[in-house]
């Protein structure tokens, strides 16, 4: 019995090779949410997204290796589903789009804190400045997926939270119009590239 177990796990580790090295994924646009929540005037959170990013990581599911994290966002395709909150939300009180158009997320590393779950430490760079971002990540599924691209893919929720005025995106903080703390929620289908 103990002989023929081994020799099966043995059968699978030379079936998936592949899945023992760290491989470069790609975050799939489709099936990609990068949103914020922040509060207006403590009556309710509003719920805004970016619709235009790109982004990758390398990642060893074996090991549970991170590596080379960027996530680079266009400021300007931010939606929160109101076209003069929108453009409020372009300008120099808070996004600045004209003069900072990308925002960036980048880390080195990840560190575990179970077998799906851990945390992100890097770096955000917006309105031209950088400061340090925790990010905490559960990985919901890893597989091949099941139709179209076919590829393997990891399915991953991220979520943290950024202070405005450590930006300088300090408009309606003061009296409390517009919340300082804003929660970043990630959802991502990510896909191996071959």
């Amino acid at each position: 019995m103990i002989r023929l177990l081994t020799g099966a796990a043995a059968t699978i580790l030379v079936a998936f090779p592949a899945l023992a090295d760290p491989h470069r994924y790609e975050l799939d646009p489709e099936h990609t949410t990068i949103a914020f929540m922040v509060d207006h005037l403590g009556y309710a959170d509003t719920l805004g997204l970016f619709l235009t990013f790109e982004g990758g990581f390398t990642y060893d599911l074996e090991t549970q290796n991170l590596s080379d994290v960027i996530i680079t966002v266009q400021t300007a395709s931010v939606e929160s589903f109101n076209k003069a909150r929108d453009g409020h939300v372009r300008s120099k009180d808070f996004l600045n789009v004209e003069a900072f158009p990308v925002m960036t997320f980048t880390a080195t590393s990840g560190t575990p804190a179970g077998e799906t779950t851990g945390t992100v430490e890097g770096e955000l760079n917006l309105l031209g400045q950088t400061h340090p971002l925790k990010l905490s990540v559960t990985l919901n599924k890893a597989s091949k997926y099941p139709f179209g691209h076919g590829r393997f893919t990891l399915g991953i929720s991220a979520r943290g939270t950024v202070k405005r005025s450590a930006y300088g995106m300090t408009y309606a903080v003061e009296n409390g119009f517009v919340g300082d703390e804003v929660q970043l929620i990630l959802e991502t289908e990510a896909m191996r590239m071959e």
